[in-house]
Order: structure tokens, then C-alpha cells, then sequence
């Protein structure tokens, strides 16, 4: 059995997809410590390139020889599979490995521990109370799966206390390797339904981590699914808890976001003059509705929804924090099995878009991910509910749909590029 004190033993680790937004972070962590921190991954990106440049070796592609003869600790990612060459290499080789949140978990018992999960806005509410806790001087260091602007490591912060804030992910049920004093759940949705077996098996594992959570539990009580979870220690927050915030961010449910920050950070003592200049102060992080720039006079908005909630949520806010203006949504789905088990859900999100453009379906690596479904298959779904009164069209991939916008963008659009694949480019690329 690994137990935190080899993890803290282990000098030469080595990270199997380090390319992932969550285990870059346990790279640069190990960075900090002084740790030789080796990696591979299936291809190269701007995260790859930045950890090279902080000092960690990478090689693209797998293969067993990448993997340090001084090696004595394996940190993989869980999409991983068991025949990865160098998880098979690792135990050759009776090298101790750990999935990122097996390590994330064992770093959780030597520290104060704030769990913030949910089906959407753990990022979001992840950085925000960070944030406040900065802003508070208690000085936390904080795993976040994203970029936060104010952090100088960008999906982590290094702190000196003993509070550690991480976003735990509900995929696989990773969040319950994590040991946590308090714990925040934004909500309950159906989602990642490769990996459970429906509703009642995913509101199961967050009881499970309603469960082991030491302290306290905070709970939002305007969702129905997180009011199912019982329990001594569970107190509930409402977005009513921020009424009177003057929020940067758009849509009510950031207020939610803003609502779960508070309450731990009230849990923690932290005064509630700092926490309102705190979340009014907070402009968003990356790919949560994240602003990259204009076109032609049109606002370019990046954002990694890919829940038929999220997606709603997110054209409502827009509507409302942008009125009068058109809105454009190009839409790439995340994974095939997501989309055809919430197809149903995502026909009906697109109401508030004033033009669509749906992207083929990005496929996943390590997913159940059959293909028996199409964005051809959802747009005419969606062009059966909506008619033929607006702008609906579909792109086989990503040079298409950047072309898309290019022919119909125009001056006071507010153009939303959303999902969690490979989508994001085509904002950045508008901005070339």
C-alpha cells in the first residue's frame, strides 16, 4: 500500500498524460518541492510546453522507455487504461503508482482539506474560494481544473498554510479518494453515464463523500438532486445568500458559485465584508466564460460547458448580462455516450441561442465512445423544435466552423464557443 509518507519519500516521479489539466498541477507541485519530475503524453499542447519550460522532461507518445530508470513513483491520469505501455512498464518494474487523485488523496491527509465537486461550476467555485481565502491572508494552496489569472501557476496555488482547496472530480468517482474537513457540492445532474449506472448510483457517491467528510458538508438547497443527501453535518446555502452582490461574471448560476464560496469561507471565519469585495472582485478564469477579444466589433467568448444544464444556464446569463445583443453559439459536444444519453436535454438548451452552429462530436480517448450518434443527428433534432425561424447549421470540424463564424459574424454579436474538446482553438484562432 502507497501511504503519504512514500509520496513525500519518492524524489523521481513520473506523470502518464501529463498533458491533463489536473495532473500538470501535481507536476508543478512536485516541481515546488523539489522533486526530478519526468512525463509522456499522447500529444503535444500549450500545457506540455509550459511544463518542459518550468523544468519537467516529456516525451509525445508512450512507450515503457520513458519512464526513468530512477524512477520510484508513477502518477497517471484515469483516462489511462490498464494496457497503457507504461502503467504494464511501471509494474514490470515494481514502481508504486497512484492515479492523480490516489495522490491527490494522499496529499488530502496532511492538510486541512476543502473538497469542492458537483456536476458544474467546480471550477468556478473552486477559484472564487480560493480567492476569498487569499484575499482573507489564511494563504491556501489550491488544485483548480482550470487557469485562474491570479495565480501564477495557473490551475495551482502554492500556499504556506495547512488549508489545501481542491476540485473534485465526480468522473469515476475520483472525489471519494479525497479525504476532506469540509466539503461543497454545487449540484447533482446525470452525467458521465459511462461510468454510472444512473441517477441514483451518482447521488450514492456523493452520499458516500457526504459521508466521510469530517466536518461539514454545504449543500445547495435550490438544487433538488443535493437535497436528497442526508446526513448530520450537511448544511445548505442558497443563491439568495449573495442577493445584493454586484457579480462581474454573468448568469444566476454564478450567483450559485458565488452563494458555495461564501458558505465555506463564513465556515473558516472569514468576514463577510471580505468575502463580498472578494467575489465582486473576481473576473473568471479560463474557458468559464472567459472573454478572448473582439472581431469586427464582436465579443469572442470562450466556455467549457458540455452539460445540457450548463449550456442552458449559460445562453440565459448571456442574454441577460448582454441584452439586445445576437447570440451566436458554436457548439462542439463532449463524447459521443454523453450526447446520446442527454440528447434529450441538449435539444432543448439551445432555446436562447440566436444563431447555432454544432460541431461534429468530439470523441474521447478512453471513453465508452461508440459513434452511433452525430451533431447531424442532434441539429435535426434541434431544427425540428426550433423551425426554420433562425440561423441553424452544422460543421464536420473545426476549420468549418471557424469559417462559419468568419461569414456571419457581425458587429455587436456575442459569439460563445463552447465545449470541453478541442473547440477552444477556433476562439483563439478568430482572434488571429
Amino acid at each position: 500500500m502507497i501511504v503519504a509518507s512514500m509520496i513525500d519519500d519518492a524524489q523521481y516521479i513520473h506523470l502518464i498524460g501529463a498533458g491533463g489539466i489536473g495532473i500538470s498541477a501535481v507536476g508543478k507541485f512536485l516541481l515546488a518541492q523539489g522533486k526530478i519530475v519526468s512525463g509522456a503524453d499522447s500529444t503535444s499542447s500549450p500545457i506540455i510546453d509550459d511544463l518542459i519550460k518550468r523544468g519537467v522532461v516529456i516525451k509525445i507518445g508512450h512507450d515503457e522507455s520513458n519512464i526513468p530508470a530512477e524512477c520510484d513513483l508513477v502518477v497517471y491520469t484515469e483516462a489511462a487504461g490498464e494496457d497503457n505501455v507504461e502503467k504494464v512498464e511501471a509494474e514490470k518494474r515494481g514502481i508504486p503508482q497512484l492515479g492523480h487523485f490516489g495522490w491527490l488523496g494522499e496529499l488530502s491527509k496532511q492538510y486541512r482539506t476543502i473538497c469542492v465537486t458537483g456536476t458544474n461550476g467546480k471550477s468556478t467555485t473552486t477559484a472564487m474560494c480560493g480567492q476569498i481565502f487569499i484575499d482573507a491572508g489564511l494563504d491556501p494552496t489550491v488544485f483548480v481544473g482550470s487557469l485562474v489569472p491570479g495565480f501564477e501557476l495557473g490551475n495551482l496555488r502554492i500556499g504556506k498554510s495547512d488549508i489545501l482547496i481542491i476540485e473534485g472530480d465526480e468522473y469515476k468517482q475520483k472525489m471519494v479518494q479525497l479525504h476532506p474537513e469540509v466539503t461543497v457540492i454545487t449540484n447533482i445532474e446525470e452525467d458521465h453515464l459511462d461510468v454510472y449506472r444512473d441517477l441514483d448510483h451518482i447521488v450514492e457517491t456523493f452520499q458516500q463523500l457526504v459521508t466521510q467528510t469530517a466536518k461539514s458538508v454545504f449543500v445547495n438547497v435550490d438544487d433538488v438532486n443535493s437535497r436528497k443527501l442526508i446526513g448530520s453535518r450537511i448544511a445548505q446555502y442558497s443563491v439568495n445568500d449573495v442577493i445584493g452582490y454586484e457579480l462581474l461574471v454573468p448568469g444566476e448560476f454564478n450567483r450559485a458559485n458565488a452563494a458555495a464560496a461564501r458558505s465555506v469561507a463564513r465556515a473558516f471565519g472569514v468576514s463577510d465584508e471580505v468575502m463580498r469585495k472578494s467575489l465582486e472582485n473576481y473576473r473568471g478564469i479560463w474557458r468559464r466564460f472567459e472573454v478572448v477579444g473582439e472581431l469586427n466589433g464582436a465579443t469572442i467568448v470562450s466556455d467549457y460547458g458540455h452539460h445540457p444544464t450548463a449550456v442552458k444556464a449559460t445562453l440565459v446569463g448571456a442574454k441577460k448580462f448582454y441584452p439586445g445583443k445576437r447570440i451566436v453559439l458554436c457548439f462542439q459536444p463532449h463524447q459521443h455516450n454523453r450526447t446520446r444519453e442527454l440528447f434529450a436535454g441538449f435539444v432543448e438548451s439551445f432555446d436562447e441561442a440566436d444563431v447555432l452552429i454544432l460541431v461534429e462530436i468530439y470523441g474521447v480517448t478512453g471513453r465508452t465512445d461508440d459513434a452511433t450518434v452525430s451533431s447531424r443527428d442532434l441539429l435535426a433534432a434541434v431544427e425540428q423544435r426550433l423551425g426554420d425561424d433562425r440561423p441553424l447549421s452544422y460543421a464536420k470540424d473545426l476549420v468549418e466552423a471557424e469559417q462559419q463564424l468568419r461569414d456571419l459574424i457581425e458587429p455587436d454579436d456575442v459569439v460563445i464557443v463552447m465545449g470541453a474538446g478541442n473547440v477552444d482553438s477556433v476562439a483563439r484562432k478568430l482572434m488571429v
